[in-house]
């Protein structure tokens, strides 16, 4: 190695230079243009700790350094270490035009005995010193993505240790420096993860990627371990560091199909109905209100499966797939579909293939496929047993064939914690969910192969399996449960930070059958205090995504029914253009369900090219009666028509303008909006 210069990651906003001294791999430079990343600390790259000793790029041997075989606009270096027992091929990648580098490790025993692993960083890289603040999320049920913003000065640890990739914690963060420089990173992972902040006098210690909580692995001789990816993206601001993300995404991560491409609009029945007032004629008579609407799918959500029986809710019985509830389908799925089909709507159904209720037959009649942790239950199928992996993806195939379904909904409402301990399922005691959910991926990546045109959602007790890799492996995520205003504003602004707005399905404020509601879930169609400029609000909030809708569509009041067909066909025609191209600019901070922030909200939706924006203003309860919203991202130079999408408000505004002084509005009432389209003039 006489060159000590290796190989760089280059992109107009990034670069990642590595030179090797002798057997010792280093990092000389990380950055964006005129902005460093390095701190002075040798950075170990990765960490390994096998048999109580800790293994990185500055303690094993260099063997070689190349690029792999990658696609088109995708750079992918590949070092190893080894020292004749352990092997390291440590991965970095980096993307076209991109400022974002993701990182993981392949470990492999190369030697004769076992080596027992119980901890694996994808990353473990030094910061400089500065004044960084540091933003993450909290989250939960119905509290998903709860920013926090904390100075960055003693040693902090992000986690989860539910099971799940954003019960707890969210699996993103932000550093931002002094300058408003933005180095930010996420776990592609689904089940439990960490992210290590260590401050010292050489600037910050970051490593993480695979929580080592309750984590070990026996790797035998020519067994390998691929540890989760983590991903980091620089920026010069949060808008500019979270489209490196969306923009990444979008390219090369986020499965695509015909439909999910299209974005259609759905209906689904849970919210209104739940299990206990469904059957196949209520959903066939919504399908009829759905179609006259213009939405463009139907949903049937839980309650269609297990005994007729009544007595026994969809919890308890999850795990029968194969059984209809013929109480309420007496004509059975497939005729169900057949008729949404016929109505020229697609059909989805939902389904918690990794769940396992109480009252569930599945346990009975295989016994073999529960999660157990110290023989307790966890409440969920362990798909790192090979036969319960098959039996997942066998079930879903049957459930796709016998409906034609054009659509699955993938829930899961079980927190695996550690996860499973048996240790007749294939896997060890220490690694069953990381077992489970490699299964899990596969189970979806069969899925996808087997049928390419049909969409599988991501979706968690709401959005509390948020992450990067089970988006690699679906086609688009639910957010949360609750849909009132303030909290949709509130998680959009979150997940927007690591997701294109096309991967994000969320309702319109949704009416609840549940008597357990949560307080601000109020929405009532049919309350005669409702005002149609409260109405649009509701629903232009569920346009920031994939929209969606979940109502009695045939009991709505004629004027209801009405305006939302007519926010449909604007979704449809003027809309979702946007969502599926454009980077997102978060022109004001995020809401805060408790009304402690900003009580205006606005989103610039630019498409690639910049001729075109579309601009979401809110002015939510208890805002200023004024505000003036300042656009990004225009040319200073040129010219722009400014009107709502109803052809309103039409005047010319120069770049410059709407930049410095913004677009003001003054004559929003409160839970008012405005959908305004912004072209270049011409």
């Amino acid at each position: 190695m006489e060159d000590p210069r290796l190989i760089s990651l280059l992109t107009p906003g990034m670069s990642l230079d590595l030179s090797a001294e002798g057997d010792r791999l280093r990092v000389e430079g990380f950055g964006a243009p005129g902005r460093s990343w390095l701190g002075d600390a040798p950075p170990g790259l990765f960490g390994v700790e096998i048999d109580r000793q800790r293994y990185d790029a500055s303690s094993l041997p260099l063997v070689g350094v190349g690029e792999a075989d990658a696609e088109t606009g995708i750079t992918q270096i590949v070092a190893r270490f080894g020292d004749g027992r352990v092997q390291v091929d440590h991965h970095l990648r980096g993307y076209e035009g991109a400022a974002l580098v993701e990182t993981w490790q392949t470990v492999r025993n190369v030697g004769g005995e076992p080596l027992h692993v119980t901890r694996v960083d994808s990353l473990a890289w030094s910061l400089p010193p500065d004044d960084y603040t540091l933003l993450h999320y909290d989250s939960d049920w119905g509290r998903e993505f709860d920013l926090r913003r904390v100075p960055l000065r003693e040693a902090v640890a992000l986690e989860t240790r539910y099971g799940r990739a954003s019960k707890g914690q969210h699996p993103w963060f932000a550093l931002i420096g002094a300058d408003g420089a933005v180095f930010s990173g996420a776990v592609a992972w689904s089940g439990n993860w960490v992210m290590r902040f260590e401050p010292g006098d050489g600037g910050v210690l970051l490593s993480g990627g695979l929580h080592d909580w309750a984590f070990a692995r026996d790797l035998m001789p020519g067994d390998s371990l691929d540890t989760p990816r983590v991903v980091v993206a620089l920026g010069a601001d949060l808008n500019a560091a979270s489209q490196q993300f969306a923009r990444v995404g979008r390219q090369w991560w986020y499965p695509r199909n015909a439909l999910s491409a299209q974005l259609p609009v759905e209906w689904n029945h849970w919210w209104s109905y739940e299990d206990r007032d469904i059957d196949e004629n209520v959903f066939r008579a919504n399908v009829d209100a759905a179609a006259a609407m213009g939405c463009e799918i139907a949903v049937l959500d839980a309650g269609w499966f297990g005994p007729s029986e009544a007595g026994s809710p969809w919890y308890a019985l999850r795990g029968d797939w194969d059984r209809v509830n013929r109480a309420r389908f007496p004509s059975g799925l497939a005729a169900v579909a057949d008729y949404t089909r016929a109505k020229g709507l697609k059909f989805g159904l939902w389904c918690e293939i990794e769940g396992l209720g109480e009252q569930a037959a599945l346990a009975v009649d295989h016994p073999d496929f529960p999660a157990l942790r110290d023989g307790e239950s966890l409440g969920y199928v362990c798909l790192g047993n090979p036969a319960a992996e098959d039996w997942a993806y066998a079930m879903l195939a049957r459930l796709i064939e016998e409906t034609a379904c054009d659509w699955v909904k993938l829930d899961f409402n079980v927190d695996p914690g550690a996860g499973c301990s048996r240790i007749d399922h294939g896997h060890g005691a220490g690694d069953g969910l990381l077992a489970h959910y490699h299964a899990y991926y596969r189970v979806l990546d069969r899925l996808r192969a087997r049928f390419p045109e049909v969409v599988l959602e991501n979706c968690s007790s709401g959005g509390l399996r948020i992450d990067l890799e089970m988006l690699r492996h679906t086609h688009l995520t639910f957010l949360s449960d609750p849909d009132w205003p303030t909290h949709d504003l509130q998680i959009f602004w979150g997940a927007s930070t690591m997701l294109a707005p096309d991967a994000c399905l969320h309702w319109s404020f949704s009416e609840w059958c549940n008597p357990d509601r949560p307080a601000q879930q109020t929405f009532d169609p049919r309350d005669p205090a409702l005002t149609p400029h409260q109405l649009d609000t509701y629903t232009r909030i569920a346009m920031l995504g994939a929209m969606g809708i979940s109502q009695k569509l045939p009991d709505l009041p004629d004027w209801v029914r009405a305006r939302l067909a007519g926010h449909i066909r604007v979704y449809r025609e003027q809309v979702r253009r946007f969502v599926r191209e454009a980077d997102v600019f978060r022109l004001t901070d995020q809401p805060q369900r408790d009304g402690s922030s900003d009580r205006w909200c606005a989103f610039q939706y630019r498409l690639p090219d910049g001729a075109a924006h579309l601009l979401f203003v809110f002015r939510l309860a208890g805002a200023e009666a004024s505000r003036a919203i300042r656009l990004a991202r225009l040319r200073t130079d040129c010219m722009y028509t400014v009107e709502t999408v109803e052809g309103e408000r039409g005047v010319e505004m120069c770049g410059r303008d709407l930049m410095d002084a913004g677009l003001r509005f003054d004559d929003l009432p409160e839970d008012g909006s405005a959908l305004v389209k912004i072209a270049i003039s011409g």
